[in-house]
């Protein structure tokens, strides 16, 4: 296996991980502390090898229409299974509610399957500026609701918490917004495939 095609699948592997390194407190009670200084660098490493793929894809020159489709399917494995993380919380209160979730879930199945039908027809559908800043963003979102549930974990709750559960939501609204005018963009570049 190619070394970028290596990191892709190591996001893979790790988003399991990284669920259960979430759950482990509120199913137990108990690894809060651990939950928090294992799950942050564990997400900082896992959208790290997101640039690493394709730094060593382009360097080695592995850039295949495989990896084309590889990279895309990693992300969003990693990027559902945390979302699906932030609908929960110590708290019990959750940080992206269950309409946005799965309103972002449909679209990136969505996204994959046109993948898959123009693979079939001989193109592989690269990332476009607007799905890169849409996955951007979706990071962006993950790493803020993290830090706010890891100052709940660590018991360091701030006076001001509210109001970054809503700035929280705010971020993921966006996410929904840019992730389906990104979606709108691919189908205008590629609807003819798609008419075929």
């Amino acid at each position: 296996m190619k070394l970028s095609n290596k990191f892709t699948l190591s996001r893979i592997i790790l988003s399991p991980v990284i669920f259960i390194i979430y759950f482990l407190p509120i199913w137990t009670g108990k690894f809060s502390a651990l939950s928090v200084f294992v799950g942050i660098p564990l997400l900082g490493f896992m959208e790290f090898t997101d640039f690493l793929d394709g730094f060593f894809a382009r360097r080695n020159n592995e850039v295949s229409d495989f990896g084309k489709l590889f990279d895309p399917f990693a992300d969003i494995t990693v990027h559902l299974t945390t979302f699906l993380c932030f609908m929960f919380s110590v708290s019990g209160t959750g940080y992206i509610p269950a309409v946005i979730f799965i309103l972002i879930l449909y679209r990136e199945m969505t996204m994959n399957f046109i993948r898959m039908v123009a693979a079939k027809k001989g193109t592989a559908i690269a990332a476009r500026k607007g799905g890169k800043f849409k996955t951007v963003m979706y990071v962006v979102s993950e790493f803020f609701a993290l830090i706010v549930e890891s100052l709940i974990r660590l018991d360091t709750v701030p006076s001001c918490i509210e109001s970054l559960r809503t700035v929280s939501l705010v971020l993921f609204i966006i996410c929904l917004v840019l992730c389906y005018a990104s979606f709108a963009d691919y189908i205008v570049h590629f609807g003819k495939i798609l008419k075929e």
